[in-house]
């Protein structure tokens, strides 16, 4: 699990449609692949998947505050796939901060 924070408070409705409106169109233009993810808030956290390609869930988004709490699907750890939509998430979470400080990381293990 990776914990971030963005130093201000985070609404999951515009995270969900910040990552709606950018994240596939993001991927295409960095792997020239057309893949598209499924995003989706389930309960109080935001999931990313590819049923067509991986088992089960590839990112679990949930917000704790100011903090994001990111859990990665262990099984796709090392797919280039999978970590440029962990590349890409990255720089969407910073779009996301209104804080001149940018995004942290607290916690990656």
């Amino acid at each position: 699990m990776k914990i971030i924070t963005l130093h201000t408070r985070i609404d999951a409705n515009k995270l969900l449609t910040h990552l709606v409106q950018k994240l596939n169109p993001l991927f295409r233009e960095q792997r020239k692949q057309d893949i598209s993810f499924k995003i989706e808030k389930l309960g109080n956290a935001i999931e990313i998947s590819q049923p067509e390609l991986y088992e089960g869930v590839l990112f679990k988004l949930k917000i704790k505050g100011k903090q994001l709490w990111i859990t990665r699907n262990e099984h796709y750890v090392d797919d280039v796939s999978s970590l440029t939509v962990e590349s890409i998430l990255n720089s969407l979470f910073e779009d996301m901060t209104d804080d001149t400080r940018g995004v942290d990381l607290l916690l990656e293990g």
